[in-house]
């Protein structure tokens, strides 16, 4: 059985067993989570059923934050593979389950290591700032770790002329730059959700709800940004609906938040902003989807797939987000 587990994993990237079809999942997870001493993570952009068996839901760093805090033996983490490797990164004690390792990330994807130590080689006396939205392998190569919400405070904390890479993400690289007057040199990666947006179609949408604000996480292309009532990280897109008394939005992210703002704003309106697909209203992340009740419940019943990291290699991950943190406490954030 064990070598049939592990052909199956090899090929597909999750366990493939038959569930009976009578199986509460929902009570099964639960059971077996308490049983293991496991912590369920999911990610804003997760389907809803996941986020309701979930114990924290939030942005990457922070669920791993709030995993290493725990007591917990083991973490199933809802995301994609370069956010649990982040919280194998934090909690190396830990045993750390992806439910389909299949889920990888565009955006991580687009600044392979081998091309971007090589990048780094041609531009000697730069310091590298890496969002957290890359591989324990990038991070390893970095000096500071940021996030999208804290970015523009990291890199203003730094000397004026001390010169900054940026990766991977140029959207989010060029929008620092125009915020902080800096000019940093930026990867050249992106993520494919956050740059299918249709401006002419958010255009129209305005125009049919004049009442809408459009909110926009800095991923997104220059074009929507300028559009924007509010650009901010998907957790602060969430706090500004709750503090905002604005009935009705536009939301310029990945679709999955759009559950927990309907959820802890039900008297409120969430319009997701559409992508270039004309067949499609709403603009979802494919990795993020692809896990489910289903896959969740096997990954605890079996505790794979596993992530694991080489000692060395998480050990120089560790340093530029230790860095980030300790930046971070002394500029308050």
């Amino acid at each position: 059985m064990k070598n049939n587990i592990n052909n199956d994993l090899l090929k597909s990237g999750f366990i493939q067993e038959k569930i009976p079809e009578n199986m509460n999942l929902v009570n099964e997870i639960a059971k077996l989570k308490n049983e293991k001493n496991a912590v369920i993570l999911a990610h804003y952009y997760q389907q809803p059923e996941i986020q309701e068996i979930a114990d924290f839901i939030g942005d990457s760093l922070e669920l791993s934050r709030q995993a290493a805090k725990t007591d917990a033996d083991m973490i199933v983490f809802c995301g994609v593979h370069f956010m649990a490797e982040t919280a194998k990164i934090l909690s190396p004690r830990k045993k750390v389950l992806l439910p389909d390792l299949n889920a990888g990330c565009s955006l991580a994807d687009s600044c392979p290591v081998d091309l971007f130590k090589e990048f780094i080689k041609k531009y000697p006396g730069h310091l590298v700032i890496s969002y957290i939205n890359t591989s324990a392998g990038i991070k390893a190569l970095t000096d500071i770790v940021c996030t999208s919400s804290n970015a523009a405070r990291i890199v203003n904390s730094l000397p004026e002329d001390q010169k900054i890479i940026f990766a991977p993400d140029r959207n989010l690289g060029n929008y620092i730059n125009s915020i902080t007057g800096r000019q940093m040199v930026v990867w050249n990666g992106a993520c494919h959700v956050h740059e299918r947006f249709s401006v002419e179609k958010i255009a129209e949408l305005k125009k049919a709800h004049p009442q809408a604000k459009l909110i926009a996480h800095p991923e997104c292309e220059k074009p929507v940004l300028i559009m924007a009532d509010y650009i901010g990280s998907t957790a602060a897109l969430l706090k500004f609906t709750l503090s905002d008394p604005s009935k009705q939005y536009i939301v310029a992210t990945e679709s999955g938040i759009l559950h927990q703002m309907r959820k802890k704003s039900p008297d409120k309106s969430f319009i997701p902003a559409p992508p270039n697909d004309s067949t499609c209203a709403c603009n979802d992340c494919s990795f993020m989807k692809l896990h489910t009740l289903e896959k969740v419940y096997l990954c605890l019943k079996h505790e794979k797939p596993e992530i694991i990291l080489e000692e060395k290699l998480r050990k120089r991950a560790e340093k530029p987000i230790i860095r980030m943190l300790e930046l971070s406490n002394k500029l308050g954030l």
